[in-house]
């Protein structure tokens, strides 16, 4: 049997780690504290104290953290040497491409993917939580059973780091599209039309998209940018950083990100 070991037992780990545990899977999962441990616990999986100890018993180690600098400090060269040769370390946390790429140059041996995902903690408990994969073919095949106690779809979406990139580019549009929203509600309002009953409406309409129906089940685009703005704020600045870095602009996406995420 996969032995699997889980750092981050939280908002979206937590389900995680209870759907793992439900499919037949022998998990561990880190509890630093009395809390911790007793929070892994109730998921139905056996609390590791240590770190290192979670690393060296796991075939699969599963990060789920909220930060690319958490990521980092889990994943330390330190750390990582407990696994095994042939283990697997995959990584849900959106962040840098850069930071999975330093992960896997200073761990050999160890196959590292990336796979951030898409939706929340009820998709995890439906099974449903899409995961943008990236990594070496071989190790994703390997790993595909473990990851499918919860996601569906699993998408293969390129080498080490392409995941992070289809993630990136994924919520930057996801933030811009709510920009678009804004705009089209003023639009609306301007000719009479209520944000709610607009809102509704463009559902049925050509110009619906998953997005709208988000905001229109919500009740109100800013109700709806209050709830999300740490999530996708924290992924766009990632966008916005790595694109300067390569020395890139975002253009009409920038302008419409902006627009979408005033309070």
């Amino acid at each position: 049997m996969t032995r699997v070991g889980f750092v981050g037992a939280g908002r979206m780990g937590g389900p995680m780690i209870r759907r793992l545990v439900e499919s037949g899977v022998d998990v561990r999962a880190l509890g630093r504290t009395d809390e911790g441990r007793r929070a892994v616990t109730s998921l139905g999986a056996q609390a590791v104290a240590g770190l290192h100890d979670l690393a060296r018993e796991a075939d699969v180690l599963i990060v789920c953290v909220f930060t690319d600098e958490q990521v980092a400090q889990v994943c330390s060269p330190g750390a990582l040497s407990a696994m095994s040769p042939g283990a697997a370390l995959v990584v849900h946390t959106t962040g840098s491409p850069r930071t999975v790429h330093a992960i896997a140059a200073h761990s050999p041996g160890i196959d590292v993917l990336d796979a951030p995902v898409s939706g929340g903690p009820h998709d995890i408990a439906a099974g449903a939580i899409t995961l943008f994969v990236g990594g070496p073919d071989d190790a994703v095949a390997r790993v595909r059973p473990v990851l499918a106690a919860y996601g569906d779809p699993i998408l293969h979406v390129g080498p080490l780091g392409a995941g992070q990139a289809v993630k990136l580019t994924n919520n930057a549009l996801f933030a811009a599209q709510i920009g678009l929203l804004r705009e089209a509600v003023a639009l609306g309002e301007r000719l009479g039309v209520s944000e709610e009953k607009l809102l509704q409406a463009i559902t049925h309409g050509s110009g619906a998209s998953k997005v709208a129906g988000f905001v229109a089940a919500g009740g109100s685009l800013d109700a709806f940018v209050e709830r999300t703005r740490e999530f996708v704020g924290k992924d766009v600045e990632v966008v916005r950083k790595i694109a300067a870095e390569l020395g890139e602009a975002l253009g009409l996406l920038d302008d419409v990100i902006n627009t979408g995420n005033q309070p």
